[in-house]
């Protein structure tokens, strides 16, 4: 009986919620709207249809960081922070019956510490949670 109230959450990035379709990737670049939380550039955008309710891509630009060691650590520091924090942005889009579409880009210029990226990461999708929020309120 316990176990029945307890329900665990899992905090998981599966594949289907990594965003590698270059299509959509593109149309993502094209089409979407961004916002600056340094040291990330999010862009987002809502799409009517797709096989998640939230899909995910980051990048580290190799201007900043020549050694791929080095954009590798940031990129797996960001997504670490992501994975911890996106179940309440996922299950709001869920509720709504929305999908989104999301590309962290980190635009800072040292390997940052974890705490760091783990608070900017939260604040990103706190906007993102209140932007998806907005727009299903305006649609209503």
């Amino acid at each position: 009986m316990l176990k029945e109230i307890i329900i665990e959450q899992r905090f998981t990035f599966k594949k289907e919620e990594k965003l590698k379709s270059r299509k959509l990737i593109e149309f993502l670049f094209k089409e979407g709207k961004s916002f600056s939380n340094f040291p990330f550039r999010v862009l987002y955008l809502l799409i009517p249809q797709n096989h998640s309710h939230l899909q995910t891509g980051f990048a580290v630009s190799a201007k900043h960081f020549k050694k791929a060691v080095d954009r590798n650590r940031i990129k797996r520091l960001s997504r670490e922070a992501y994975r911890l924090q996106k179940s309440f942005l996922t299950h709001a889009l869920q509720t709504q019956k929305k999908f989104m579409i999301v590309f962290f880009i980190y635009t800072g210029n040292e390997i940052p510490e974890y705490k760091n990226v783990e608070e900017r990461m939260q604040a990103a999708l706190n906007r993102l949670n209140k932007t998806a929020n907005e727009i299903t309120d305006a649609n209503t």
